[in-house]
C-alpha cells in the first residue's frame, strides 16, 4: 500500500561533465522502499550507488525525476526529512577529539535534541553496539569493528524511521560482520527500514528483503534475492579447476553446460541438472571441482559483468 512506503525514487537523473564528457550517474532511476524492509541497492564501482544515496537525502541536487522521503519532498524538504532518518557512511567520520559517548552527544545536538535526552539514550546505544566498556575511550582507542558499530550507534541517535547505510562492513573481520549484521537484525526486528549497499553478496543474501540490481546509473533487476537467483540463474554451479580445466571444458564441459564461464583458472558451468557433468568429472586427473546451488554473487557477475571496475 502508498501508505506504507517510506522512500520514493522516481526517474531519478543526474550527469556531471559538459558535451561530450558528459556522464549519466543515475539515468531514470525508479524504487520504493517499504516500511521495516531492508532494501538492497547492489552494483559495481562507479554503478551509481552512493550518488543515489546522496540525492535521495538531499546533499546532491537531481537533474530531473522526484524523491519522497519520510513524507516529505527531496530536496525541496530535505532538511526535515533528514530529522527522520540515520546515516551510516563508507568512512568512519568520528570526531578523534572526543570520547565514544561525546561522539554520540555532540551528533545528538545536530538534530535539535537537548543534551538530557541524549544522555538518556547513551547507554542503550552503547549496549547495543557493545561499546558500554568504552565509553569513556578516544576514538585513537578502538579497532576497526568498535569503530564501525560507533558510526551505527551514532546513526540511531535521533531514532530515526529510516536508516541508510553504505557499505557498512567492508574492511570488517568476520567476526566484527556477524556481530553488525546482528545489530542489523534487531533493528528490522523493531520495525526499522534499512536502505543497505554492499559489495558483499551474502550479505545482501542474509539481510535484504528484496534488493535492486543498477549498473551504469540504470536499474536491471529488482526483486527478492532467492526469487531474482531462480529468474535469471541456472539453479547449478559447477567450479572446475587445475590443470587440465581449460581443456575439460572445451571437449566436454560446454557440451553438458546450459552456460559456461571463465574467469583466470577456474571454469564455472552453469546448469539445471549437474548429474551428467559430475559423474564425467570423477576420477579426472589434473582436474578438481566444487558443486553448489547458484547463488547472489552468480546472478550479479550474470548481469553486471566479470570485468574490473575502477
Amino acid at each position: 500500500m502508498r501508505e506504507s512506503v517510506i522512500l520514493s525514487v522516481e526517474n531519478l537523473c543526474k550527469s556531471y561533465g559538459k558535451g561530450e564528457d558528459k556522464i549519466a550517474v543515475v539515468d531514470g532511476l525508479s524504487f520504493s522502499l517499504r516500511r521495516g524492509e531492508c532494501y538492497g541497492l547492489l552494483g559495481p564501482n562507479g554503478a551509481g550507488k552512493t550518488t543515489t544515496l546522496r540525492l535521495c537525502l538531499g546533499l546532491t541536487a537531481p537533474d530531473a525525476g522526484s524523491i519522497t522521503l519520510v513524507g516529505r519532498n527531496v530536496p525541496l524538504e530535505a532538511r526535515e526529512a533528514r530529522q527522520r532518518v540515520g546515516v551510516v557512511p563508507q568512512g568512519d567520520n568520528l570526531d578523534p577529539d572526543f570520547t565514544v559517548a561525546e561522539n554520540l552527544l555532540v551528533y545528538g545536538r545536530y538534530f535539535g535534541m537537548d543534551d538530557a535526552t541524549i544522555t538518556a539514550r547513551i547507554p542503550s546505544l552503547l549496549e547495543f553496539s557493545n561499546l558500554t566498556a568504552k565509553g569513556k575511550a578516544r576514538i585513537g582507542e578502538l579497532s576497526g569493528g568498535m569503530k564501525r558499530r560507533l558510526t551505527l550507534a551514532r546513526a540511531l541517535i535521533n531514532d530515526p524511521d529510516l536508516i541508510f547505510m553504505d557499505e557498512p562492513t567492508t574492511g570488517l573481520d568476520p567476526q566484527a560482520r556477524h556481530m553488525i549484521w546482528d545489530r542489523l537484525r534487531t533493528l528490522l526486528a523493531e520495525g526499522k527500514t534499512i536502505l543497505l549497499t554492499t559489495h558483499f553478496m551474502d550479505e545482501a543474501e542474509r539481510l535484504c528483503n528484496r534488493l535492486a540490481v543498477i549498473d551504469h546509473g540504470k536499474l536491471i533487476a529488482e526483486g527478492e534475492p532467492r526469487e531474482l537467483i531462480a529468474r535469471h540463474i541456472e539453479s547449478e554451479v559447477v567450479e572446475v579447476y587445475g590443470d587440465n580445466a581449460m581443456a575439460w571444458a572445451e571437449n566436454e564441459g560446454r557440451g553438458k553446460s546450459a552456460r559456461l564461464e571463465v574467469s583466470g583458472e577456474t571454469v564455472f558451468c552453469y546448469t539445471n541438472d549437474a548429474q551428467a557433468m559430475l559423474t564425467g568429472l570423477q576420477g579426472m586427473q589434473g582436474v578438481r571441482y566444487l558443486h553448489r546451488p547458484a547463488n547472489l554473487e552468480d546472478l550479479f557477475l550474470k548481469l553486471t559483468g566479470r570485468e574490473m571496475r575502477d
